[in-house]
C-alpha cells in the first residue's frame, strides 16, 4: 500500500514534493546525475544475484528492477576477486554507485574488514540494508546519498580506503568526473586499488598518471580493470 499524502485544498503539490514523499527525487542533480522518476520507481519487481565465493557463498542478494541498475556479472566478479585474492583480506572498501551492492558484498564475503556502500536510490538502499541484515554482515554500512555529494563531504575524512569499486551508470559521463573527484578527495591510501567497470569503447585517457593498470579485461560490451594508486613521497 502506498503512503497517503495529505494536503489542504489550496495547496499545489509539485512533482518534487511527491518524490520526497516516496523517498526519491525527480530530475537531475547539480552534477547531471539522473535521479529516478515516480514512474520509474513504482511497481518495480525484485531480482537477485548470488555471491560467488567466501563466507556468504551462494547466498542470494535481492535488488529492485531500476533503470540503469546492472549488477556486475558473475563471471566478471569471479575474475575480479581472483585478481584480488591476496589483497582483499582485512581491507577497507568503498562501493561507490553501489546499486545492488554485489561487489561490496562479495568483498565482505571474502574477508574485507569494512565496506561502505554509497547509493542514492532509496529502493536500492533499502535492498542493501535488507541484505546486510539477512547476511548478518556487521561490517557493511550503507549511505543513502549521491556519490558526488558524499565525496564532497568526505574530503577531510581521516578514513583511508584500500579498495574502491567504481561502476557508475554508463550514460552521463559520471566515470570521468568521479575519478577526478576521488583523486582530489584524498580518500585513497598509497598503494590502494581501484576497480573500474565501463563501456568497452571507452578510453583510459582521463585516468590520472599515478593510476597504474594492474589487470584489465573485456567481457561482451564491458571493459573492466584494476588500478594501483601510487603517491609520490614528499
Amino acid at each position: 500500500m502506498l503512503p497517503q499524502l495529505r494536503v489542504s485544498s489550496n495547496t499545489t503539490v509539485s512533482a518534487e514534493m511527491i518524490g520526497l514523499c516516496f523517498g526519491f527525487a525527480v530530475g537531475k542533480n547539480e552534477y547531471g546525475y539522473e535521479r529516478k522518476t515516480m514512474t520509474q520507481s513504482i511497481n518495480q519487481k525484485n531480482n537477485s544475484v548470488r555471491i560467488t565465493a567466501g563466507e556468504y557463498r551462494s547466498r542470494k542478494l535481492d535488488f529492485p528492477s531500476l533503470e540503469g541498475l546492472r549488477p556486475t556479472a558473475d563471471r566478471i566478479r569471479e575474475t575480479l576477486f581472483n585478481w584480488l585474492r591476496d589483497s582483499i583480506q582485512g581491507e577497507v572498501c568503498l562501493d561507490l554507485f553501489a546499486g545492488s551492492g554485489a561487489l561490496g558484498f562479495e568483498a565482505l564475503s571474502r574477508g574485507a574488514s569494512q565496506v561502505d556502500f554509497i547509493e542514492q536510490n532509496v529502493m536500492a538502499v533499502n535492498s542493501i540494508r535488507d541484505n546486510i541484515e539477512r547476511l548478518e554482515a556487521k561490517h557493511g554500512t550503507v549511505y543513502c546519498t549521491d556519490a558526488f555529494e558524499w565525496l564532497n563531504k568526505c574530503t577531510q575524512d581521516s578514513k583511508k580506503y584500500g579498495l574502491v569499486f567504481l561502476d557508475p551508470p554508463f550514460k552521463g559521463g559520471a566515470l570521468a568526473r568521479v575519478i577526478v573527484k576521488l583523486e582530489s578527495a584524498n580518500l585513497l591510501r598509497d598503494g590502494g586499488l581501484v576497480y573500474i567497470e565501463k563501456k568497452k569503447e571507452s578510453i583510459d585517457d582521463d585516468l590520472p598518471e599515478n593510476w597504474v593498470e594492474v589487470k584489465s579485461k573485456k567481457a561482451g560490451l564491458v571493459q573492466f580493470g584494476l588500478y594501483n594508486i601510487l603517491r609520490s613521497s614528499e
